[in-house]
């Protein structure tokens, strides 16, 4: 049986960028509630982000936990994006949801 290959990063980035949506906080509250959802800053790129994590980058990912590129939401966050009905982008790489809110 031949060997599953990995996705090379043109087509891992095209494939995540393909998989991106566009959601309303309101819809992502299971979600957050299970503490599965991270934010990412709106001055990165949310494939970047999510490529990463598909990899496994973990200096990558650390670097913007320390930087606040990638952050965990918190209460007071997540109530201001319900109160103001905010969008987001999406991506889900199990178990997380990243998202970066639409301005």
């Amino acid at each position: 049986m031949p060997q599953k290959t990995a996705d090379t990063i043109p087509d891992l980035t095209a494939r995540l960028n393909s998989e991106t949506a566009k959601i309303g906080w309101h819809d992502l509250q299971k979600h957050y509630a299970a503490g599965n959802v991270m934010g990412v800053s709106g001055s990165a790129d949310l494939i970047q982000v999510a490529v990463a994590f598909h990899q496994d980058d973990r200096p990558k990912v650390e670097g913007w936990l320390v930087d606040n590129t990638l952050f965990e939401i918190d209460d007071q966050q997540a109530l201001g994006w319900y109160n103001n009905k905010s969008d987001h982008w999406a991506v889900v790489i199990p178990p997380f949801v990243l998202v970066q809110e639409v301005k």
